[in-house]
């Protein structure tokens, strides 16, 4: 079978490995952490809670390492209150109730930090924004005043003052000079001039709120989807609606799949004037802890992102474009349950909800619900005649080896799509690779030769249908020079490697096949097919005991039943029919 090729891997921990965790965790805690008799057990997957400080700190690391977060906080909450002056358990304790958002109680636990002069990130900012929230921003100034004054407290100190001072009515020119700092670096001179923007705007005066936006969008050197939102909503409120439809339009031609901005270009169509995004000290506060996360995600922070994120939503609960990044940082976690409670708390008519529930629905089957993400997904097609909604649907019926389904949802996506550019390369190659698996051969063909009329260098599709031709005996020469341009394309990729040995081997040159299947073995050595054609080819260069080595080895590695059988027979009479060579492919 051609199809295509998945590998599942699982990290456990021995009960021997977890024991030997337990024990040093122990002897790094304070001596008085070890008395008392805990209940805990940390014996494969069971943890109970204990009555000891050791106990339940225990207990709350395993259950971090297991990604349990909310178990792992009560654990930890549990062991402060056993030993309520230990400075690193309150800092670890209180980062876990932000992530966890669980804010009353990180707030409190705040307090103590800075009681306690306990040197722990965010603890100053959290009480910054409780004060925020209850409208005492004097005492927020005050708590700024103690942020540190490098890494991210560098940046957000002026940004936070800047909002504070907006709504404390100082005066437009006083809170822009709280955000100097910021455009005195080049890392946060963007930063900076689009929050300018947004203060510059607030206060009417639109001009250099435009100026400011612009040096945004040059310093961040393109267009972010946020900045086009701002932007394109000040160009819409300041009467320019043709330049807001420009932006948005240039927007959506670099990000064909997007479609965030259809509600904007509808919008614009029916002559209404968005409301102001950023009207607020909380909105300012929020967007900025939104700029800052996303930059933290992008630079692979995703802790920090994340209590960052938490941060954003405590004080602005209604925040999609933070929720949607906030997910996508549970999903990088493999925290899908939690991405999914994210996804689903996205208002109906926001412009993100699509986008959440296609992703929700990705996640669904990632937790093996493969059920409810298929109703899922047919709930939306029949919401609306989008595509987006069949391709994931035939991606997940594929991944799943329910090719003849995915071909029908495959079929209904094309019907939604008026007419194939560039980008639905891919999706000719999916419904290829569905087609060719159903035995429709002939629609494959012509779906990977189409996805090859928009992406001639396409590795992977000139690979499968190389591979495909030599499989069936035809048109081996194209399919020679096919899967060499792949192997210069991909020259790491044991895959696309055994396929040019293979397309060797049916043309008879069984040296050069050896030479490109041994490499191919060394790349990928435990896949099944591969090592059975090294052992063809070895077979038939006169090395026939290391073919037989090879097909022993192909038969340990789990091979699908009718390679299975096929490989014992090789075994057991060598390659004495003709017919049988390639019948694995």
């Amino acid at each position: 079978m051609i199809g295509p090729r998945r590998f599942f891997f699982r990290l456990t921990m021995t009960a021997n490995m977890h024991r030997l965790a337990a024990v040093l965790l122990v002897l790094l805690l304070p001596v008085a952490c070890a008395s008392g008799d805990s209940k805990v057990i940390v014996t494969g997957q069971s943890v109970t809670l204990g009555d000891s400080l050791a106990g339940n700190y225990l207990a709350g690391r395993f259950a971090q390492s297991q990604r349990d977060m909310s178990k792992a906080a009560d654990f930890l909450n549990a062991a402060l209150d056993m030993a309520p002056r230990n400075p690193g358990l309150l800092s670890r304790t209180f980062m876990l109730m932000v992530a966890e958002d669980r804010m009353k109680e990180a707030t409190e636990l705040a307090r103590r930090i800075i009681d306690a002069n306990v040197q722990t990130p965010f603890a100053n900012l959290t009480l910054v924004l409780h004060h925020i929230l209850s409208n005492r921003l004097d005492e927020a100034e005050e708590h700024l005043s103690k942020l540190a004054a490098d890494g991210v407290d560098a940046l957000l100190s002026p940004l936070v003052l800047a909002w504070v001072r907006v709504g404390q009515g100082k005066g437009i020119d006083e809170s822009l000079n709280a955000l100097e700092p910021l455009a005195r670096k080049d890392g946060s001179k963007a930063l900076h001039d689009f929050h300018a923007g947004l203060i510059n705007e607030l206060a009417g005066r639109y001009e250099e709120a435009e100026k400011n936006y612009l040096a945004a969008v040059e310093g961040q050197g393109g267009l972010s989807l946020r900045l086009v939102e701002i932007l394109g909503a000040f160009h819409e409120r300041s009467g320019k609606a043709g330049k807001a439809k420009v932006l948005y339009q240039k927007y959506m031609q670099q990000n064909p799949q997007s479609h965030l901005l259809e509600q904007a270009l509808a919008r614009l169509q029916g002559g209404d004037v968005p409301a102001l995004q950023v009207g607020t000290t909380i909105d300012g506060v929020a967007e900025g802890l939104f700029g800052i996360a996303s930059s933290l995600r992008q630079q692979n922070a995703r802790v920090t992102a994340l209590v960052v994120g938490r941060l954003a939503l405590h004080i602005k609960p209604d925040f999609p474009i933070m929720q949607i990044l906030l997910a996508d940082i549970l999903e990088s976690q493999n925290r899908l349950q939690s991405a999914n409670e994210v996804y689903a708390s996205i208002k109906g008519n926001s412009p993100y909800t699509w986008s959440a529930r296609l992703r929700l629905a990705t996640n669904l089957d990632r937790m093996e619900r493969t059920d409810d993400a298929v109703k899922q997904l047919r709930a939306m097609a029949a919401d609306a005649a989008r595509a987006e909604p069949l391709i994931t649907l035939g991606d997940i019926l594929r991944r799943h080896e329910r090719f003849e389904e995915a071909v029908g949802a495959y079929d209904q996506a094309f019907d939604r799509i008026e007419k194939l550019e560039r980008q639905h390369w891919s999706l000719l190659y999916a419904r290829g690779i569905a087609l060719e698996q159903s035995k429709m051969w002939t629609r494959a063909e012509t779906d990977f030769l189409k996805a090859l009329e928009f992406e001639p260098d396409q590795p992977y599709v000139l690979n499968y249908l190389g591979y495909s031709w030599v499989d069936q005996g035809v048109n081996l020469d194209r399919a020679r020079e096919m899967i060499k341009k792949a192997v210069a394309l991909r020259p790491n990729d044991g895959y696309i490697i055994d396929s040019l040995g293979w397309v060797l081997y049916r043309l008879g040159e069984y040296e050069d096949s050896v030479r490109e299947l041994e490499r191919a073995v060394e790349l990928r050595p435990e896949d099944p097919i591969i090592n059975d054609h090294l052992g063809d080819a070895y077979w038939r260069v006169g090395r026939g005991d290391e073919a037989s080595f090879q097909w022993r080895r192909a038969l340990g590695l789990d091979p699908n039943p009718d390679l299975a059988a096929t490989l014992r027979e090789k075994i057991e009479h060598g390659l004495t029919i003709e017919s049988k060579d390639g019948d694995d492919g």
